[in-house]
């Protein structure tokens, strides 16, 4: 099977590579000073007081969790729709994820859903910017300050979205980032959490190293040897060099950022008019970040979602589907009970949802033979 086309790619230059040899050839390979020079830069872009540096997106997920005090007996509440680690970070803390329905024509948290699904035990909300799209974060606000619940925006898709002129990652009191090869931006793995909260900013720092109460630079700053471990946190921390990777691509995500609207706006006005395909909606008062673009297909009217998905596949277009709902896996079924019928909106978008691909460096020779492959399989 040819996969020339993938969903989704990072963009490395000879900028990129320069950057980490730089670090590679100095004295500081972790714990050293680009960690807080990307921390310091990415909340400069943002917009946001903190940023915290990790490992991974889970990681920057499970640091929120611990950051919040989540725990045995806490529920909080997460859409069906999105990766299985937005749920997984609630059960690392012994925490339950309670599943939310989503919006069928954004396949965005439903804020009406989130508000039946609140119990006394509720403690929090984590809501998805699915694809890049941002939640209504107006309501979701207001539905957290209600009933005294922390807010978590899951912005692992939206790096650079807007929301009401606002950036991603500055709407709620813990934003989560991913630094994954198909992201916006890349260090390989990694990821980042913003917030405006100094408290939670520093249980974050020191889940990330063991639950110590400094790193190894800051020792070595104050010329001492002494540290205490104050509670139970794991190694979920970034090198150097791959914050210098993560530096030298976010000067870049801007003109990125440009590039993947323009693939979607070729998208979407390629597919207008095409019988039995249907791009998710973009809501007028959002900039959207386009990590994923995402069509729904009219399988009651003779299109097969799986045919489709094989016959673009052996064209070498690396088309995928995001996402199997999370109360659908059998982990999830077998711990918790949930089953299909939790979320129908959820369920049955599932069924007819497929990825393109979408990255900067696509090309319009690229974009254009998945377009014209899209249009001639599923007419």
């Amino acid at each position: 099977m040819r996969n020339t086309i993938p969903y989704g790619r990072q963009s490395i230059t000879e900028e990129d590579i320069q950057a980490v040899i730089d670090v590679l050839r100095s004295s500081w390979l972790t714990t050293g000073p680009k960690v807080e020079e990307f921390e310091e830069a990415f909340s400069q872009f943002i917009g946001t007081k903190y940023a915290v540096a990790v490992s991974s997106g889970t990681a920057a997920l499970h640091a929120s969790m611990y950051a919040l005090g989540i725990g045995p007996g806490d529920e909080v509440i997460v859409p069906a729709m999105t990766f299985a680690a937005s749920a997984n970070c609630i059960v690392f803390q012994r925490g339950t994820p309670v599943f939310a329905d989503v919006d069928s024509e954004t396949l965005l948290i439903d804020p009406s859903v989130v508000k039946k699904k609140i119990t006394p035990r509720t403690k929090a909300i984590i809501a998805v910017d699915y694809a890049g799209h941002p939640c209504n974060y107006d309501v979701l606000r207001e539905i957290a300050s209600e009933y005294g619940l922390a807010l978590v925006a899951d912005c692992c898709h939206a790096l650079g979205a807007k929301y009401r002129e606002k950036y991603a990652g500055t709407l709620a009191d813990l934003n989560v980032f991913s630094f994954h090869p198909v992201k916006h931006i890349t260090t390989g793995e990694g990821g980042m959490v913003t917030t405006h909260d100094s408290i939670l900013a520093q249980r974050m720092r020191s889940f990330r190293n063991h639950g110590i109460t400094s790193d190894h630079r800051e020792r070595h700053l104050q010329g001492d040897w002494f540290y205490e471990m104050v509670d139970l946190g794991y190694n979920y921390r970034l090198t150097d060099f791959q914050c210098a990777l993560g530096l030298s691509q976010l000067s870049k995500l801007s003109n990125w950022i440009i590039e993947r609207r323009e693939i979607a706006r070729r998208y979407s006005e390629a597919f207008h008019a095409v019988t039995g395909i249907k791009p998710l909606a973009e809501r007028p008062d959002v900039c959207h970040a386009y990590h994923l673009y995402v069509i729904r297909l009219d399988v009651g009217n003779g299109l097969n979602r799986g045919e489709l998905f094989r016959a673009l596949r052996e064209r070498g277009i690396g088309v995928n589907v995001h996402y199997i709902p999370v109360h659908l896996h059998p982990y999830y079924r077998k711990r918790f009970g949930t089953a299909p019928g939790l979320c129908p909106v959820a369920e049955q978008a599932y069924k007819e949802i497929l990825s393109l691909p979408i990255f900067p460096g696509m090309g319009d020779e690229n974009l254009q033979t998945v377009i014209d492959a899209v249009k001639q399989l599923s007419s």
